[in-house]
């Protein structure tokens, strides 16, 4: 978990825009898809795991999933299927790493 930590979000730099008024007045910029970004850099890398790449390409999935329900946005339908041909533990391991990521942040997870 610790490589993935490390590489989550290397695709940042790559993805960032500002994306309203708000986030120009505020200095704030929006990284969409960063994920799939930073996983697209590390996938060929041999000395980087075929966990850790998952976990790197999937960190926001659980996000997407609630954002995308709540907003009834169609890639729901997309981001749970995904989420289905995950195993136990690796989903046990994205819920595990989003509250790290969260707690890195500053931020309290909610339930």
């Amino acid at each position: 978990m610790i490589g993935a930590g490390l590489l989550h979000d290397v695709g940042k730099p790559f993805t960032a825009f500002k994306k309203d008024k708000e986030d120009d007045e505020f200095g704030e910029w929006s990284f969409t898809d960063h994920e799939e970004r930073s996983y697209e850099i590390i996938k060929e890398w041999p000395f980087v795991s075929e966990y850790t790449k998952k976990l790197v390409r999937y960190h926001y999935l659980i996000r997407d999933i609630k954002k995308s329900k709540k907003e009834n946005l169609k890639r729901y339908a997309q981001k749970s299927a995904i989420w289905e041909t995950l195993d136990e533990e690796m989903q046990a391991d994205l819920h595990r790493f989003l509250s790290y990521d969260d707690a890195g942040k500053g931020k309290k997870r909610r339930p």
